[in-house]
């Protein structure tokens, strides 16, 4: 989940503690967690520093739960809502959706505040660092496991090990991150990292035996015919 922005114009409709995730987020990746104060987030809230505390025990927590609820948390639930699972036996359409979903992360100012925030601060507050692994180690790619797992099974690519493919495919995807928006002056336009991510679906589906253009609702080939059984994790 995406965390909202706080103008004027939809501040209304958020809830408090939306809004104390919101303005959480931009004050600690303007001043960094130690140099900010739950009296200035109160503040930019507009709320009595008491009321702050209503919703959560203190700074380490706001912290917590914008990593529960941002960045790879996000990319996570993705993966548990109903348009996934109706894609579980369309690996084609699968990978593309996800590489998609993220593309429209990426571009979201709010997820470059979050990287700045969780890279800075993942070491000096005690258990964010666990709390990180575990939203994007741990949850996201038991889940994108379970989906290449199901995918083996039902004859649908071939990969002896669901678990390395999985990770196969987020590795490219984060490089193509890396590239258009990391690493240069100024992100990438959109056109290009579509061709770029377009590129990658196509080179990654032929590694796992799907032909990215052909019809995912096409008959299986049955088990043996070089695909087989999914190794276990």
């Amino acid at each position: 989940m995406a965390l909202p922005t706080t103008s004027a114009a939809d501040a209304a409709a958020l809830t408090t503690r939306e809004r104390i995730l919101g303005e959480a987020l931009d004050l600690f990746a303007q001043s960094g967690y130690g140099g900010a104060s739950m009296r200035e987030l109160a503040r930019r809230v507009g709320i009595r520093e008491s009321s702050l505390y209503n919703h959560f025990s203190g700074k380490a927590a706001i912290l917590e739960a914008i990593v529960a609820e941002h960045g790879p948390a996000s990319s996570a639930s993705r993966l548990e809502e109903p348009r996934y699972k109706q894609l579980a036996r369309q690996p084609a359409a699968f990978c593309r959706q996800f590489a998609l979903d993220l593309v429209e992360q990426w571009s979201d100012p709010r997820e470059h505040q979050f990287q700045k925030v969780i890279t800075a601060e993942r070491n000096r507050v005690p258990g964010i660092r666990a709390k990180f692994a575990d939203q994007f180690y741990a949850r996201e790619q038991r889940l994108m496991t379970d989906y290449f797992r199901g995918f083996a099974l039902a004859g649908l690519v071939s990969t002896s090990d669901p678990r390395e493919t999985a990770r196969l495919f987020a590795a490219g995807l984060i490089y193509i991150r890396l590239e258009h928006y990391v690493m240069g002056a100024t992100p990438s336009p959109r056109p290009k990292v579509i061709e770029a991510i377009d590129r990658y679906l196509v080179f990654f589906l032929s590694l796992i035996g799907v032909n990215s253009g052909r019809d995912d609702n096409k008959k299986p080939r049955p088990k043996g015919e070089n695909r087989g059984k999914a190794a276990p994790d």
